[in-house]
């Protein structure tokens, strides 16, 4: 190894700083000088087993770079996946919010069908978290579908907590939500397992709107009128 170039590959950012300084300092090359430190660091071993040491540990290193990257790739597929599809006769959205958080709840959906259908909840839902109130709105939503007699659906909806629990493993579910992961599951099946997507909040406008005026329309009403979970 003599070129300047293969010893800049395999030297660390303070050893190429060492060597300049020692170059500086002896007013010998630049080259001879990072030599110099390199050897130092090789030790007993010598400048070739350092850098078949260092060649090896910059392409491991090269490969968990491209690892990442790949994973890192097949998840944001993934989420985008999550969120689009092709487009379904039945679509609906569903919101739920509370204020505060644990507090009052309030639930949005909108239902829109291949003939004009166009429906929408907007009520107070109880008391309850954010959760709750996801998983309400989605039940309610669930159930105008039903009525409506929607097949061939696909539920849109902000609360990845919700989408997670719904669409994942009775391994992972939230034991809190039980009990409404169990009734939305029931709704799901008799509509024929619509698919549930995912999308970003700002893409959630309608539904979002809707569960805020009933929070709004409830918080001009005195909390002893307010509805029990």
């Amino acid at each position: 190894m003599s070129e300047f170039s293969d010893l800049c590959a395999i030297a660390f950012h303070g050893e190429r700083v060492a060597g300049r300084r020692l170059a500086a300092r002896s007013g010998v090359t630049e080259e001879a000088a990072l030599r110099t430190t390199l050897e130092q660091a090789a030790g007993p071993a010598g400048l070739t087993a350092l850098a078949a040491a260092r060649s090896a540990l910059q392409a491991a290193g090269q490969e968990r770079a491209l690892s990442r990257q790949t994973t890192k790739t097949r998840a944001n597929a993934a989420r985008a996946a999550r969120h689009d599809g092709a487009a379904t006769p039945w679509r609906g959205w569903f919101d739920g919010s509370a204020h505060p958080n644990p507090g009052r709840c309030g639930i949005g959906a909108l239902l829109q069908g291949p003939n004009g259908e166009n429906i929408a909840l907007s009520r107070a839902a109880g008391y309850g978290n954010s959760s709750e109130a996801e998983y309400l709105a989605l039940i309610a939503l669930l159930e105008a579908a039903l009525a409506a007699g929607a097949r061939e659906l696909t539920v849109y909806g902000d609360s990845q907590v919700v989408i997670n629990d719904v669409t994942g493993g009775d391994a992972g579910a939230a034991p809190a939500l039980a009990d409404l992961r169990a009734q939305a599951a029931a709704l799901i099946a008799r509509l024929g397992a619509p698919a549930l997507r995912w999308i970003p909040r700002h893409k959630n406008g309608a539904a979002d709107a809707l569960s805020q005026g009933a929070i709004a329309a409830w918080n001009e009403q005195p909390p002893a009128t307010a509805p029990e979970c």
